[in-house]
């Protein structure tokens, strides 16, 4: 009850709120594991960090016995204008749920995302849904509503013909789930983009031409390189959507950030991805999720797919890859972020691994200085789980505190 207590006064106290001295059983600083630890919060930022702090005079203690304290975690991969496939099929989504009713929802999944313990997500394409992202980021930026701070991709980047819906009369304009763009425009497609809001670029560097087919490479390495160099020089960074050894390797010779997925990674590709710097958002829970749909239990051994997934993912930590953390949520339930960390322990990566990769980690990949770590001076976007997450990465799960700035949220 006293715990209750003090967490509604501090959600009922206004921003400038006197310091809060944070008391866990242990903080995880980022990369570090502290047993004593204790966080003084003062405003928006951490003040001090360690066992024992002096804390000024009228600061209020905020006790979470055995609990852990951590940096907000980083979702890497969102798509806050998506929901579950097995709700309503990405086709149905993209041509026939109204733009208003996808951004109500997506104000829904922002905030499911927030309390779920993810301070900050990158957010790569609203899948037919133009630049309502870009609104979404205000609204949440502004307060009017609850979500993350977000890295917004908005349409993202398509070769003509490459993407989705399809199925229909030949020649029909479909409504596409990304820009389509090619050649000579594609420099002008990315800073249009960054002009409209993209704090990110992502482009799908490989996919399906026809149903039924597998995954090719879409984009030449000539245009890969020119969009991602556009986007550098913008400021911004790039994300590769790639399966293919063959896409794969276009993208990370053009220089891109982030590969989304890997799925058919190869030693040699990934070996070229750890010499390069590229890192790797392998998305295991979106491929888990998409196999459920489809009818697996979860028993082993897997489905095709979910082996594939694992093998080349297997094949990357060998390599030395820097993993980001991200599920590619949308395909599964907003606020069920941690299940990516749950399936990376799962599929072999160590649980204080995919703590740093879930916070300091992929605040680096995606060029944060201010976040993913507790330090003095950096953004007080905290959250703290039951139990200890370095002996049972299922403790993500149980979050008891979020604080965004230096408010808590939940």
């Amino acid at each position: 009850m006293r715990l209750l207590s003090i967490l509604l006064c501090l959600l009922a106290a206004p921003a400038a709120a006197a310091p809060v001295l944070i008391r866990p059983a242990q903080v995880f600083d980022g990369s570090t594991l502290h047993p004593g630890w204790q966080v003084l919060v003062d405003g928006d930022r951490i003040i001090a960090a360690g066992p024992a702090l002096p804390v000024p005079a009228g600061t209020t203690n905020l006790d979470l016995p055995g609990g852990t304290l951590l940096p907000g975690f980083i979702e890497g991969h969102d798509h806050l204008f998506l929901h579950p496939y097995n709700e309503t099929p990405w086709d149905d989504q993209v041509l026939h749920e109204a733009l208003a009713l996808r951004t109500a929802r997506a104000t829904v999944a922002a905030r499911a995302t927030l309390r779920a313990g993810f301070t900050t997500a990158r957010d790569l394409g609203t899948e037919g849904a133009g630049y309502a992202d870009v609104g979404l980021k205000a609204a949440i930026d502004q307060g009017i509503i609850p979500g993350p701070r977000l890295l917004v991709a908005t349409r993202a980047i398509v070769a003509t013909g490459a993407y989705g819906p399809k199925g229909f009369e030949a020649g029909i304009a479909v409504p596409q789930g990304a820009e389509e763009s090619d050649g000579d425009r594609l420099v002008a497609t990315v800073r249009r983009q960054i002009g409209n809001g993209a704090d990110v670029i992502k482009f799908y560097a490989d996919y399906r031409w026809g149903r039924g087919e597998p995954s090719r490479p879409t984009f030449s390495a000539a245009e890969l390189a020119a969009g991602t160099a556009a986007a550098h020089d913008a400021g911004r960074r790039v994300a590769a959507h790639a399966s293919t050894p063959e896409g794969m390797r276009r993208a990370i010779l053009a220089g891109v950030d982030t590969i989304e997925h890997g799925s058919d990674g190869t030693a040699e590709v990934f070996k070229l991805m750890h010499d390069r710097g590229t890192v790797l958002c392998p998305t295991l829970a979106a491929g888990d999720a998409i196999a459920r749909y489809r009818g697996w239990n979860g028993a082993e051994p897997a489905p095709p797919a979910v082996q594939g997934d694992r093998r080349s993912f297997a094949l990357a930590l060998a390599a030395g890859v820097s993993i980001c953390v991200g599920g590619d949520v949308g395909v599964f339930a907003h606020g069920d972020n941690a299940r990516e960390m749950r399936l990376l322990v799962a599929a072999g990566m160590a649980p204080i691994a995919v703590l740093h990769a879930a916070t300091a980690g992929n605040a680096a990949a995606f060029g944060f200085t201010d976040r993913g770590r507790i330090a003095p001076g950096l953004l007080a976007d905290l959250v703290a789980v039951a139990g200890d997450p370095v002996a049972d990465i299922a403790a993500t799960g149980a979050v008891v505190l979020v604080m965004k700035g230096g408010v808590v949220v939940k």
